[in-house]
């Protein structure tokens, strides 16, 4: 039987966790490592000045609790359950398209399945300040793993799904400039912080995955992990002068 391992950036007790293990029992033996905490944002982080903890979690599959960032829950998960076919990470509550994708941790676990050598793809479904409806975007989880296990393996995929799917699309990622913001707030004491965001300059381009997602689809985006500037490789830059 085809093993599972379903991770996420959200915490264990993240409603998509749960919805996301859920879907993929259909199509295997589910095991379940994630942080015991939030980890949004905390990209591709490895602990390597302590060791990691794992406790074991009451769920309706094995699952462990890991006091660890995603991509340590996905090498630890793969370490306990021997070899895996599948890395799922996700469902996270929030997107993951563009340039998000560079500081997901959600990314970051399925990034670290495929490294391992494990076909892996990413989950994400957009935040509108209520839970997503996971009970009607569970088949469209189903049809997205149909359509990813049908594929020559390894492959890493990032999935966003819109909160009312209407189709599904092979998309790109999108590039946007952003306008990087810094807003200061003052905490109940009166003491200053200060909000990281960020305003897209420019509109999604059609056949990216913002776009996708903006027009009511499904958006799946190959990914893969050479990150090389192949027109910087052209025989004109190929040998450095020296001053």
């Amino acid at each position: 039987m085809r093993k599972i391992l379903v991770s996420n950036d959200d915490g264990i007790y993240s409603p998509g966790l749960w919805a996301l293990a859920e879907a993929a029992s259909r199509f295997g033996e589910v095991v379940v490592s994630a942080p015991d905490a939030e980890q949004s944002g905390a990209g591709h982080a490895i602990s390597i000045a302590h060791p990691l903890r794992a406790y074991p979690h009451p769920a309706p599959f094995p699952a462990y609790r890991v006091r660890g960032t995603p991509a340590d829950c996905v090498a630890l998960g793969m370490h306990l359950l021997g070899p895996v076919d599948l890395v799922l990470s996700g469902v996270n509550l929030g997107s993951n398209l563009g340039n998000e994708i560079w500081h997901s941790g959600t990314v970051a676990a399925a990034k670290q399945g495929f490294l391992l050598g494990a076909s892996a793809a990413a989950f994400s479904v957009p935040m509108n300040g209520e839970e997503p409806d996971f009970a009607a975007l569970k088949p469209w989880i189903e049809d997205v793993l149909e359509v990813l296990l049908s594929l020559e393996a390894p492959f890493l995929v990032n999935v966003n799904l819109p909160l009312t799917p209407k189709g599904m699309l092979w998309t790109r990622q999108s590039v946007r400039h952003y306008e990087g913001l810094v807003v200061p707030e003052t905490d109940p004491m009166g003491r200053p912080v200060y909000w990281f965001a960020a305003r897209p300059l420019r509109e999604a381009e059609e056949g990216t995955d913002r776009w996708a997602v903006e027009q009511g689809f499904v958006s799946l985006t190959p990914l893969r992990l050479d990150l090389t500037d192949e027109a910087r490789l052209s025989p004109s830059y190929r040998h450095v002068a020296h001053p």
